[in-house]
């Protein structure tokens, strides 16, 4: 059973929504769990410890705009990533140059070698975003953008597959181009976030358009060259809420993943396009949370059921009237936030943290920002092997308007780093109900969000995020790297 999603939370403040199974979970321990049938060690919950702490720049580009920093935005995927052995991340120093280093792991030595390009705005939306190609070895960033023109550049062949051969410095890279060796995807360029295949190749998710009115598109690199696969998102069609209608909308993505049976996830929220739709004009147009999936590299998207709700590139794309695509809805008066967070555990089932201010707080945010402060909440979604949506709110207040980062260890424990760099977590054999708080992070000064570099968790089981210290005005800050070991 679910309840209204505006209903007040009573008892205490852990609340599942859905009725959890009895199913065992993954980290769940049972005699017979070995190879052998013989019985096994249960899994351990969750811990962290913090094992390195870098600093990568004394004095980082600083400046707030949309509640947040260019350097660190839940969106910016991958501001730092790890691949064979080491480490990257890309940030804004002092003078606007963009600025790419990378470390061997276990290390906390970083190289450093500044691009041909300077910030031109100062607009948070504009972060650097990496991704590696590897068919060919090559990293690939996109820089700069807010629905307007894009900055790409490529690195030599062979540079991330074999780093011990290569010198890291400007030589590496080729020139700061304006579109993708050639190929032109949209004069509306934002929010790339790079996501490699299960074979190799890399895809580029975007949106084209503006907030309110944009579409989701996919372009794909297959180690010879780029090309535009299309868009999959729709922008029309009519949104009814009790106070009004909108005409135009945009997806907001939490995420764009691979889970380890080759399937595409996306959870997304709408944004309306029109403020009719809120019950006053200070909240967020943002409603419900979607999920949809492709078992078809992206070409393809299905909902929930199985279901296929559009395709890239078509006439038919995933739009906000689709059957079977809501797995938690919401009206669009509770500063429920987009762009959040999205991961999948090791039986590939998807996962999402998302946030708001609960209905026993008010049924209308007239300002977003304070509302959120005051009584915003994250909550952990996520569909079971039998279908059903389950959510927990996750009981730490957020204190703060921005967002939450979700990830996973080898047991499947979950982990959300909340804004400020605080890190919760709850164990598998729970069902995720028992959220705690395990690391306070008073000691980073951190801003607000993180990020995180999920590739990491992969290589060598380390959760690691990079994070700038809170200034004032204009003033550069340090920014850092942090690492935290998780259970073997």
């Amino acid at each position: 059973m679910r309840l209204p999603p505006a209903a007040p939370l009573t008892g205490a403040l852990l609340l599942t929504l859905t009725a959890l199974t009895g199913t065992a979970l993954t980290g769940t321990a049972r005699a017979g769990d070995g190879p052998d049938g013989t019985e096994r060690a249960a899994a351990p919950g969750p811990s962290v410890e913090r094992i390195s702490h870098s600093r990568l720049d004394d004095r980082a580009l600083y400046f707030v705009s949309y509640n947040g920093l260019v350097n660190n935005n839940s969106f910016q995927k991958n501001g730092v990533l790890t691949h064979r052995g080491h480490q990257y991340a890309a940030w804004y120093t002092e003078d606007r140059s963009a600025v790419i280093a990378r470390r061997a792991l276990g290390g906390t030595g970083w190289q450093t070698l500044t691009l041909d390009h300077r910030l031109t705005v100062d607009d948070s939306h504009n972060v650097i975003s990496m991704g590696v190609s590897e068919t060919d070895g090559r990293m690939h960033i996109l820089l700069d953008s807010h629905s307007d023109g894009l900055y790409y550049v490529k690195s030599a062949a062979g540079l991330m597959n074999a780093p011990e051969e290569h010198a890291w410095s400007r030589e590496a890279f080729g020139p700061v181009r304006t579109d993708l060796d050639g190929v032109h995807l949209t004069d509306r360029f934002t929010y790339p976030q790079f996501v490699a295949t299960p074979e190799g190749r890399l895809q580029l998710s975007y949106r084209a358009g503006v907030s309110g009115n944009g579409r989701n598109g996919l372009a794909e690199y297959d180690g010879t060259g780029w090309r535009a696969l299309g868009e999959w998102s729709s922008s029309t069609g009519t949104y009814r809420s009790e106070h009004g209608s909108s005409s135009t909308r945009n997806m907001y993505l939490h995420g764009i993943d691979y889970s380890g049976d080759g399937t595409l996830h996306a959870f997304y929220t709408w944004r309306e396009g029109s403020n009719a739709v809120m019950c006053a004009p200070g909240g967020l147009t943002n409603h419900d949370t979607g999920y949809v999936h492709s078992t078809d590299r992206g070409r393809t998207w299905r909902n929930a059921g199985g279901t296929v709700v559009g395709s890239t590139g078509g006439a038919d794309r995933v739009a906000v009237d689709d059957p079977g695509t809501v797995a938690d809805p919401l009206n669009p008066d509770h500063a429920l936030m987009n762009q959040e967070s999205q991961a999948t555990d090791s039986r590939h089932r998807p996962h999402a943290v998302i946030s708001y201010v609960p209905g026993r707080f008010g049924q209308c945010s007239g300002d977003y920002v304070r509302d959120r402060e005051a009584n915003g909440r994250a909550f952990h979604v996520y569909r079971d092997d039998a279908g059903d949506w389950h959510k927990t709110e996750i009981p730490m207040p957020l204190g703060s308007s921005q967002r939450t980062k979700l990830a996973f260890d080898r047991h499947d424990n979950a982990y959300a780093v909340l804004p400020r760099g605080r890190i919760a977590a709850a164990s598998a054999s729970s069902g995720w109900t028992d959220w705690k708080l395990l690391d306070e992070a008073g000691d980073l000064n951190a801003f607000g969000e993180v990020v995180l570099d999920e590739t990491r968790l992969h290589e060598d089981g380390v959760l690691s995020f990079m994070y700038q210290e809170r200034s004032a005005g204009t003033t550069p800050s340090p920014i850092h790297v942090v690492d935290f070991a998780l259970p073997d």
